[in-house]
């Protein structure tokens, strides 16, 4: 039997560019792509924490150490530049696999800087 869990995720990244003429896809800082694990062409989700949509896509490489998160295509309609947005993509693994799995998780500062990384989240509590 497979499980979908999170291979990975950009927390709290804010977009920088929104562009709707765009071929479509999101850039992403090829340097928070690396350390995320997330691979060029990947289908990636993007939930909107500014307005709550939520949306798929793949993701494209944007220049490293840029900065940049451009929501392109249809996709910009969902998303404007200044919107903090979480990137995330799920993978699926067999028993074993899912048993050490741990997600790569990359937190971002307000300018697409990393703040840190983990490996689990932390348990939320009542």
């Amino acid at each position: 039997m497979q499980s979908r869990l999170l291979k990975c995720k950009i927390h709290r990244a804010i977009v920088t560019q929104a562009e709707l003429h765009y071929e479509g896809s999101c850039a992403i800082d090829g340097a928070l792509m690396d350390l995320a694990g997330i691979r060029e062409y990947e289908e990636i989700y993007v939930w909107n924490v500014t307005n709550g949509k939520r949306f798929a896509t793949y993701a494209i490489r944007g220049e490293d150490n840029s900065g940049i998160i451009s929501v392109n295509g249809g996709a910009a309609h969902q998303a404007d530049v200044g919107d903090i947005v979480i990137i995330a993509t799920f993978g699926n693994f067999d028993e074993a696999e899912a048993n050490r799995h741990k997600p790569r998780l990359v937190y971002a500062n307000p300018d697409n800087t990393v703040s840190h990384t983990a490996n689990c989240i932390p348990v939320q509590v009542a």
